[in-house]
């Protein structure tokens, strides 16, 4: 029998113009029962013990329904080693009781278990059901091996009959699609299904979106019998992320329906492809309240574009109507600032995060430091990393690439030795950085040892940018034939910047022959940039070839040459000064000041280079 306990009495309960009546009383099991309903919501690791224990001291804990709401949330509260216990205490566990388990091992990122647990399922018997597949799909993450996973509860679904489930079939897609190298297995699948629904168009146009194939998904999406808000969201990110943002905007414009995910989906993709007036049109038009995404989509827009007045502007009026940056906004804020150069805005987003209760994550602090290093602040990007109590290798790798750039090179290299004591595997990106930093300071030797030995000693397969940095520091140390030899052995295709690698070094070491080889597959790759007629004329200009020179710049002249501009930053906003333009405001004093210095370099020797 249960112990009462009695409900607590109002002040009104007790007055003595009321009727006197019995203390209302109710039992613990009531009580108890009211939590446990929600149970498997609960993510508090002390009420979830609490409840644990008050079960199994009661009784409940043989009621069937029960305990896959504790494994539920032992897992909510990342706690999966007590919900495994509890699943062990199960004398004979249940196609749900394995089926939560199976879930909560792969969104705890232990998938290994969820196949060493449904291998168990499997011998001890217990059928699967529907929403055993799905579950297991949960824990396929990574490209080959997932595929390979995929296959094998691909064939158990095949086996068991469970194809004529949509919902199993749809959940097979949507992770042969999310793998990256399985979407044409996806698309396979989808065209024998007998059946269709929705999901099913949405998973596979989503997968092909993502695979970058945006041509096949719009036929696809074309030929849907029906459509959701989420198929038409789908298609707009597609074409935003390829740029074609005039379909797009007819797509959107063609929307009977349109949710916060579209109006942000078009404000980020003018944003990218830098028609920042179209997405300020879009996001002052937006007809629903701006949740934070949309602002910071919209002032990452402003910072990357270097309009810094535009992005403080709107970072208050955000402020004002009660949202704060999160987590999130501060790091696209602060990647914004980085790849502009906006080192106002950036310290203004490091105030907030110092001042503020925001919760500083690691990657707070790595988009601080790649901020920092690119705005050419390196102590300042040293003092952030080196306060980091937590650093992963993406911490590393931006220190490392930040001192390399800046010239660097054997601090950078003394830093890679760090990170290896600390235990830190390197990766693709920290390769390039330690190449980019011997070549910084000449370390050519260093540079060959390393460039040799990655895959060796690191595992990891030169790429395009490793056989870039090794050509870049041979052809600036002079040696040339074995840049060539190496750009014409390599088991890529050069690309641009490798033939454009060679050509500036043939430039710096006169060598004319070697030129001309660079600039015939420049003009092969990019016929429409004079660019490279130029350095080479000037290279036949410096040997004194002069009908080699007088050639090239006929070939010039048939070719339409782009204005060169560059900017900087001054009181928190970009100047941007274009070949040729006198529009700035200050143009009369700039050009007074760019003749002084003129005159200033020829006075202390410096002559200008004139072809």
């Amino acid at each position: 029998m249960h112990s009462l306990s009695p409900l607590p009495m109002s002040a009104s309960s007790s007055s003595s113009s009321l009727p006197l009546r019995p203390p209302q009383w109710t039992s613990h099991r009531r009580l108890l029962d009211r939590h446990l309903s929600d149970l498997h919501r609960c993510s508090n690791p002390s009420h979830i013990s609490q409840l644990h224990s008050q079960i199994y001291r009661s009784g409940l804990h043989q009621d069937p329904s029960l305990l896959p709401k504790l494994i539920s949330a032992y897992s909510l509260s990342r706690h999966i080693s007590n919900a495994h216990k509890v699943f062990d205490q199960i004398p004979h566990p249940t196609t749900l009781h394995f089926n939560t388990l199976i879930r909560a091992f792969a969104y705890n990122s232990h998938p290994t278990n969820s196949f060493k647990l449904f291998a168990s399922m499997m011998e001890s018997s217990v059928p699967p059901d529907n929403y055993t597949y799905p579950f297991l799909l949960k824990a396929c993450v990574g490209g080959t091996s997932a595929l390979n996973s995929i296959k094998m509860v691909h064939t158990h679904v095949v086996k068991f009959g469970f194809l004529a489930d949509i919902f199993v079939p749809n959940s097979l897609i949507d992770a042969y699609a999310k793998t990256g190298v399985g979407i044409k297995l996806a698309r396979q699948l989808f065209d024998e299904m007998p059946e269709r629904d929705v999901v099913s168009w949405n998973t596979v146009i989503g997968g092909l979106v993502r695979d970058g194939k945006v041509r096949e998904a719009r036929d696809m999406f074309d030929e849907m019998p029906e459509r959701d808000i989420v198929s038409c969201n789908t298609m707009l990110d597609g074409h935003s992320k390829v740029g074609e943002m005039d379909k797009a905007f007819e797509l959107f414009g063609n929307m009977g329906e349109r949710n916060v995910v579209s109006w942000s989906t078009m404000i980020s993709g003018y944003c990218k492809s830098g028609e920042i007036d179209m997405a300020r049109m879009l996001f002052d038009k937006m007809p629903t309240t701006k949740n934070l995404v949309v602002w910071t989509i919209m002032i990452s827009g402003y910072a990357a574009k270097g309009s810094a007045k535009e992005a403080y502007l709107l970072l208050d009026r955000m402020e004002e109507t009660g949202l704060h940056m999160d987590v999130a906004t501060v790091v696209s804020i602060l990647s914004a600032c980085a790849e502009s150069g906006l080192l106002g805005l950036g310290k203004r987003i490091h105030n907030y995060i110092e001042k503020s209760r925001l919760r500083v994550t690691v990657q707070v602090r790595n988009a601080l430091v790649d901020m920092y290093s690119k705005c050419g602040k390196l102590e300042k990007a040293l003092s952030v990393f080196e306060e980091m109590g937590e650093r992963d290798l993406v911490s590393w790798n931006s220190m490392v690439q930040g001192l390399a750039n800046h010239g660097q090179g054997e601090r950078a290299l003394e830093l890679f030795d760090r990170m290896r004591d600390a235990g830190i595997k390197p990766d693709s990106v920290t390769l390039v950085g330690v190449l980019c930093a011997c070549t910084h300071v000449g370390l050519i030797k260093e540079a060959r040892y390393y460039f040799d030995n990655m895959e060796r000693d690191f595992g990891i397969v030169p790429q395009i940018e490793h056989y870039g940095c090794m050509i870049d520091i041979l052809g600036r140390g002079g040696l040339l034939k074995e840049a060539f030899d190496l750009a014409r052995t390599m088991p890529l295709e050069p690309n641009a910047i490798i033939w454009g690698t060679l050509l500036g070094a043939c430039r710096v070491h006169n060598n004319v022959g070697l030129a001309e080889e660079a600039v015939d597959q420049l003009i092969t790759l990019n016929p429409s940039d004079s660019g490279n007629y130029a350095i080479l004329s000037n290279i036949y200009a410096a040997a004194g070839q002069w009908d080699g020179m007088a050639k090239t710049r006929i070939q010039m002249k048939r070719i339409q040459k782009p204005a060169g501009s560059s900017w900087i930053e001054l009181d928190d906003s970009l100047h941007e000064f274009t070949v040729g333009d006198r529009s700035h405001p200050n143009s009369r004093r700039i050009f007074k000041m760019v003749n002084r210095l003129g005159q200033h370099l020829q006075q202390v020797g410096y002559v200008p280079k004139v072809y």
